[in-house]
């Protein structure tokens, strides 16, 4: 797997793999993460601009997409029902989606954003069970709640290198 950094020639790729991703969340009963088109053109641009969002390509081909970039991150300042387990330097991972054909494309961005800070955070919807399963299977512990942006939960979830 490459990963590189996405341009704006590649952003028509991006919504297309986050269309695939809602489809999967829909089809589980995720029905309320990554709604009324978010990520939108206009933050993928941001992305871009500010050099964050990547490509997980294999074989030529584009399977993946995620944010990442170092801490800290108004998302993780204050957390509620539970703690973080250390104020450590730490990269985080926003919006990681894949097309469905490839597999450990979490492992992938998490190997990535190790190589930029000792400590990595990433939150997700209650209901994206799939989401929750693959950050525990990856070395992630969780946190607490955090609110996003919008105004919602998502459970907060660290994982420290070692």
């Amino acid at each position: 797997m490459f990963i590189r950094k996405a341009e704006n020639i590649d952003i028509p790729k991006c919504l297309e793999i986050y269309d695939i991703a809602r489809r999967h969340m829909r089809a589980e009963g995720n029905m309320m993460q990554w709604i009324n088109g978010y990520p939108s053109k206009n933050i993928l641009e941001k992305d871009v601009d500010e050099g964050v969002l990547y490509l997980m390509e294999d074989g030529g081909l584009c399977h993946g997409v995620f944010m990442c970039k170092m801490g800290p991150d108004p998302t993780y300042s204050k957390i509620y029902d539970g703690s973080w387990p250390d104020d450590r330097e730490y990269a985080v991972i926003h919006r990681i989606a894949g097309d469905g054909k490839v597999k450990g494309l979490l492992k992938e961005a998490v190997a990535f954003a190790s190589s930029m800070a000792p400590s990595i955070r990433i939150d997700t919807h209650k209901d994206n069970i799939s989401m929750q399963k693959a950050l525990e299977k990856n070395g992630f512990s969780y946190c607490g709640m955090v609110i996003i942006e919008d105004g919602t939960k998502r459970l907060a979830y660290q994982k420290k290198s070692n």
